[in-house]
């Protein structure tokens, strides 16, 4: 056994029952849109950071986070590349024109902490780049903190193992092809760099004001059940009723007479196709 594997090797909990999955993920996801409720009355302003390995499931628990959020006031921010214009400003900057305002969650698929990881690792950013950005990170995100933002930082914690089936699959499966990348197979050749790496983040960034949260991942089920669990416990969320709503009555119908339908283009029914078959 090399030392990666027995470093990464994992006590696998029992995995969920699906109906045991479906049905709290069901109820945490109600208490998520309640938790956005008081986001928008109380002014809060939450940020929360996703960060891990390739293929770890953050961008799965984060679907799962968003799906019955109103999207005015909840959105995922997820940066492509930076353009030559990007890099030659303040590192941060192009992270800080998406931080929530009052009432607002923001998720971040990849954040900041790109620098601390794929940047550093692969050369793309310099030695004292890199150090300076360890020097500063701290000090931003105790700012943030302070002036009132609730900073939540996580990180998905994947195996060598689950990482190599999640890529295999991936590889094989037409509508998530596109999610194989040149990065990710270079994060397979430079695992121990990438853990070398996060181990020197943390030893810096894991800050009082701003700690890491770790959440095992090579369940995803569970990863995403417990995530979102710890996320609704750290903020200080009240229930707050929703004003009453009474449907109006439907009026009765007038002298309208609807156009012929022949004067419109309709989409075919694909979907009678697939009935008829049954």
């Amino acid at each position: 056994m090399t030392g990666r594997k027995k470093h990464d090797k994992k006590d696998h909990a029992p995995r969920p029952a699906k109906s045991a999955y479906e049905s709290d993920l069901e109820r945490l996801q109600i208490e998520l849109v309640a938790m956005q409720q008081w986001v928008i009355s109380s002014g809060a302003r939450v940020l929360v950071l996703f960060e891990g390995r390739d293929a770890a499931g953050k961008g799965g628990a984060i679907k799962r986070i968003i799906q019955y959020l109103n999207p005015r006031s909840a959105r995922v921010v997820a940066l492509s590349v930076p353009s030559e214009r990007e890099k030659s400003q303040w590192y941060f900057q192009r992270y800080l024109e998406h931080l929530p305002a009052a009432g607002e969650i923001v998720l971040m698929d990849r954040s900041w902490y790109n620098r601390a990881g794929v940047e550093h690792v692969l050369g793309y950013c310099s030695p004292e780049q890199y150090e300076l950005f360890l020097h500063q990170v701290p000090t931003l995100e105790r700012m943030l903190v302070e002036d009132g933002i609730i900073l939540q930082k996580y990180w998905f914690s994947v195996s060598d193992e689950e990482q190599q089936k999640r890529f295999e699959s991936r590889l094989h499966d037409p509508m998530r092809r596109w999610k194989l990348s040149e990065t990710d197979l270079l994060s397979i050749i430079k695992w121990e760099d990438y853990s070398r790496a996060k181990d020197d983040m943390f030893r810096v960034t894991d800050i009082p004001e701003a700690p890491w949260w770790t959440i095992e991942s090579d369940d995803k089920k569970s990863a995403r059940l417990n995530v979102i669990s710890h996320l609704l416990s750290q903020l200080p969320w009240e229930k707050i009723e929703p004003e009453p709503i009474e449907l109006p009555e439907r009026p009765t119908a007038d002298d309208y007479e609807r156009p012929a339908k022949e004067q419109y283009k309709y989409v075919p029914d694909h979907a009678a196709e697939l009935k008829s078959r049954g």
